[in-house]
């Protein structure tokens, strides 16, 4: 595990020693031990800081200049921050919040781990929040500083699991350095300024999280500590690190194994000379090697489980059976040596192969599941390199991507992948997004137009200042929301954790009956002695043991929704949650937004009407209510009026009213511009002639008195029509709700043929949530005499004025331009301005179900075939237990294959 940064000075280091207690500000200084009690700031103020001015009571040394030493003129100044920065304790302020913690833990071979890490991290009080995934080998949790410490926490879920975790920072931008000299030394170095933590990663390698708005880290790393370093080798998505290194644990551990099984075997079955005692002699010492070496880590992890998580695991079984047949074979050569050789003899090789096919299938269950994740990773978009432009000399510079900072100008040469988002300032050219939007078509960029992290330039050159750090990019959002709905369970899952959570005590009780009844059919219908019944029944027990497996029913569910949520990223669906994936198939309803939605969003003023000839007045008044409002009707007047050379006049008190306008007032007049319902303009006569023709209607009053008039128009998606027409052939109701005016509304519901009724026009964001309400209570049942079933509804719009109903809904589809897709609360966003996406997710959602059901289907056929032939149940055909141990491969290799089928499916 990476060590965590520590305090480099702390209260009773500074308190003691009196080394370099210079240059305190504002909390930052070498004696703001951030991880303190309260209670030792003022001790650690009066031994730190000869001449205090300036005190505040915000923490140990905030807000204090200490005049013992000048601060240096470069940018190095001392700043000794923890892991535990973000929750200083302020004294005014009470207690701090929650700190948002990631752990990649290793060591997760099967959902019972995942259960025993979830119990541990449960039951402590500083945990809360918690969600954890197996595929991701990952655990996220928020923590409480208040109730103790994180290194606690991760020494208690080590010492309790035997699982390694390692904690990824994300808070920030964060670059890994090579050290000058040893790492821990290093460490101890005065920070530089917009330094906020360091963690040492190795003997030669620092992570440095800053703050990019502070220092740039190409600033950090030429001057940030007078010496320019070297950056280390990048390191890949951590998720995927830590599970290729634990897939190479487990690969080495197998060769290992099967290195030691193969002579057992060769001496048991092979045809040799009659030497007994000597290749028992070899059988036992190559089996204790792989009992103890190979098998010995089952051991602690299923005692630890059984003692403080109180859970029958897959290892206690591992543990039973393995150690069961090893133990019998010393004993029987323990006979055999004594001269009283046992009618069954030893066989050692049920033990070394039963633990090698056991590794064989753990290894490939690990690497099936690593590739699986590797193949939907989004993070791999990201270019490595960037070609930085000196505007002033126009020199060109090939940095690593990492080195980008705000304020940066890079060129984007023809055919070559885009680092990061930024924004087109000269050039011109085609870019193709499919990687990210699902867009196959390239768009075409310009001065001005925005492009997206991970987007393949086209034949052209481009020039692009940059808007994003890689760190913080579109790639990085949405691998982000990715993880998110991957981290996420649906309640499907419920279901398979617990059926899952009673598989292994009920196949430790049908072991103990298999036992039982095999030794009473040895004894009373073969008559056998009571030895060799017993040794026979132990055969079959072991069997049972091993050979079933719960892994496949844990990973029935996230091994598809991991796929999934990659599968729908690559086609410019972004699912948050597994709950929309679980239901989108079952939609019911879909209610869509007009502007922005259905219609391109982008108005153009055809009408203008003016009631009085004073326009020159009345305009600037106009311009100066709407320029800064975003809404599409407001953006569009605001262009129109710009484009005939109107200059704003000022206007104050300006406040907008969702679903309404906006008013405000300029020399002493009440301005109110907007919709002619909210206006009660309805039926006025200038008004009523531009509604028949189903214009968007825009008033603009001037102290109650109608002044100016705006027809607008727009456009319907070409894509609009054929996804309402195929949503009405699936049986699925579409509904449009809109704060555009009546006729506008009815006029777009008519080409697209959605009946009246299912129409509604000039709604406020309560109403949008009132009818979507009404929609949820109504169920209608789909035959006479059957249950009638809950409405799915799924509500898609464009973030506009949309999000009260986008929560409201089962499924809240947010309808994306551009590359700011964080700040949406929906529960899936489209990456590109395409209804097709509705389609889109309802066809990956359904097209997962039917996984998720095949896996279960096979979970349940596998074990009950696979218990019954091991018992024993057809006497004539049976799994021998050495070969039980192929169970795990057998179960589990057809769910990861099933699940990542999904790449390839047609969707």
């Amino acid at each position: 595990m990476s060590l965590q940064s520590t305090p480099r000075a702390s209260t009773d280091s500074c308190c003691t020693t009196g080394a370099r207690t210079s240059t305190c500000n504002a909390g930052v200084g070498p004696c703001s031990d951030k991880s303190r009690k309260i209670d030792k700031a003022n001790a650690c103020i009066k031994s730190c800081c000869e001449e205090v001015k300036d005190f505040g009571s915000a923490d140990c040394c905030g807000d204090i200049n200490c005049t013992d030493q000048k601060p240096s003129d470069s940018i190095v100044k001392s700043m000794d921050m923890t892991s535990n920065v973000a929750h200083t304790t302020d004294l005014e302020k009470g207690s701090p919040g929650m700190e948002h913690i990631i752990l990649s833990i290793s060591g997760m071979t099967c959902t019972g781990c995942e259960t025993k890490l979830k119990w541990t991290l449960g039951t402590v009080e500083s945990v809360k929040n918690l969600k954890t995934s197996l595929i991701l080998a990952r655990a996220e949790f928020d923590f409480d500083p208040d109730s103790g410490t994180l290194a606690d926490v991760l020494k208690h879920l080590e010492r309790t699991t035997e699982f390694k975790c390692e904690r990824i920072m994300n808070k920030g931008s964060s670059i890994d350095l090579l050290a000058i000299g040893d790492a821990f030394k290093f460490f101890q170095k005065n920070w530089p300024l917009g330094v906020t933590e360091m963690t040492v990663v190795d003997k030669k390698t620092v992570n440095i999280a800053f703050d990019a708005k502070i220092v740039g880290a190409r600033d950090l790393v030429e001057k940030g500590w007078g010496t320019p370093l070297k950056l280390a080798a990048p390191r890949g998505d951590p998720t995927l690190e830590a599970g290729s290194k634990h897939v190479r644990h487990v690969g080495y551990l197998t060769l290992l194994s099967t290195a030691l099984t193969i002579p057992v075997l060769v001496m048991a079955w092979a045809p040799l000379p009659e030497r007994e005692i000597v290749y028992g002699s070899a059988s036992l010492a190559l089996a204790t090697i792989v009992q103890f070496v190979i098998a010995g880590p089952f051991y602690p992890k299923a005692l630890k489980s059984l003692i403080f998580s109180r859970m029958i695991e897959m290892d206690l079984l591992i543990v039973l059976s393995t150690s069961t047949a090893f133990i019998f074979s010393v004993v029987s050569f323990g006979y055999l040596v004594a001269g009283q050789p046992l009618s069954t003899g030893e066989f050692f090789e049920t033990s070394t192969l039963l633990v090698t096919l056991i590794m064989v299938g753990r290894y490939a269950s690990a690497l099936a599941r690593q590739k699986a994740v590797e193949s939907i990773s989004i993070r791999s978009l990201q270019a490595s390199t960037a070609t930085l432009v000196d505007q002033a000399g126009g020199r060109k510079t090939e940095i690593d991507a990492r080195l980008l900072q705000y304020g940066d100008v890079f060129q984007i040469d023809p055919d070559s992948k885009i680092p990061t988002d930024g924004t087109v300032i000269s050039g011109s050219s085609e870019v193709d997004e499919s990687m990210l939007t699902g867009e196959s078509k390239p768009v075409e960029k310009h001065a001005q137009s925005a492009v997206i992290a991970g987007s393949l330039n086209g034949s052209g050159s481009l020039n692009v200042r940059l808007t994003r750090l890689p760190g913080e990019n579109t790639i990085s959002t949405i691998a982000g929301m990715v993880d998110e709905a991957k981290l996420s369970k649906p309640k499907i899952q419920e279901v398979a954790d617990r059926v899952a959570s009673y598989f292994v005590p009920v196949v430790v009780l049908l072991t103990i009956v298999t036992l039982i009844i095999w030794i009473a059919v040895g004894v009373t219908v073969r008559e056998q002695s009571g030895a060799e019944a017993s040794v026979q029944a132990i055969t079959y027990a072991i069997t049972v043991l091993i050979v079933s497996c719960p892994c496949a029913i844990g990973l029935a569910v996230p091994m598809v929704i991991v796929i999934a949520s990659g599968v729908a990223a690559e086609r410019g669906v972004v699912c948050k949650s597994a709950n929309s994936i679980e239901l989108a198939y079952k939609t019911t309803h879909v209610v869509l937004d007009k502007t922005g939605t259905l219609t391109h969003g982008k108005l153009s003023v055809a009408v203008e009407e003016h009631l009085g000839s004073d326009t020159s007045a009345s305009m600037p008044l106009l311009l100066g209510l709407v320029r800064s409002i975003k809404h599409p009707v407001s953006a569009a007047v605001t262009a129109y009026l710009e484009t005939t050379g109107v200059l704003a006049s000022a206007v104050n008190d300006q406040k907008t009213l969702t679903g309404k306008g906006v008013e405000g007032r300029a020399s002493g007049q009440v301005l109110r511009a907007g919709n002619c319902h909210w206006l009660n303009l309805s039926s006025h006569p200038k008004v009523q002639p531009i509604l028949s023709k189903g214009l968007t209607v825009f008033c603009f009053t001037i102290d109650g008195s109608l002044t100016a008039v705006f027809g607008l128009e727009d456009s319907l998606r070409p894509d609009a029509l054929s996804t309402v027409t195929k949503l009405h052939k699936r049986g699925v109701a579409v509904h449009i709700v809109s704060g555009d005016d009546d006729g506008a509304v009815r006029s777009i519901a008519e080409q697209l043929g959605i009946p009246c009724n299912s129409v509604r026009s000039r709604c406020s964001p309560a109403d949008k949530q009132a009818y979507i309400q009404d929609l949820l209570a109504s169920t209608k049942p789909e035959n006479p005499g059957k249950k009638p079933k809950k409405p799915v509804i799924m509500f898609c719009g464009d973030g506009t004025n949309d999000a009260v109903a986008l929560a409201q809904a089962t499924i809240g589809v947010h309808m994306n331009e551009g590359t700011d897709v964080a700040k949406s609360a929906a529960d899936v966003v489209l990456m590109r301005p395409s209804l097709a996406g509705i389609i889109t997710t309802i066809d990956i959602s359904k097209k997962s179900i039917n996984r998720i059901k095949f896996n279960f289907g096979w979970s349940f056929v596998y074990n009950l075939f696979a218990i019954l032939f091991g018992a024993g149940a057809f006497v004539n055909v049976r799994i021998p237990p050495q070969f039980a141990g192929l169970g795990e491969l057998v179960s589990v290799l057809p769910v990861i294959i099933a699940a990542v089928l999904l790449r390839w499916s047609k969707i």
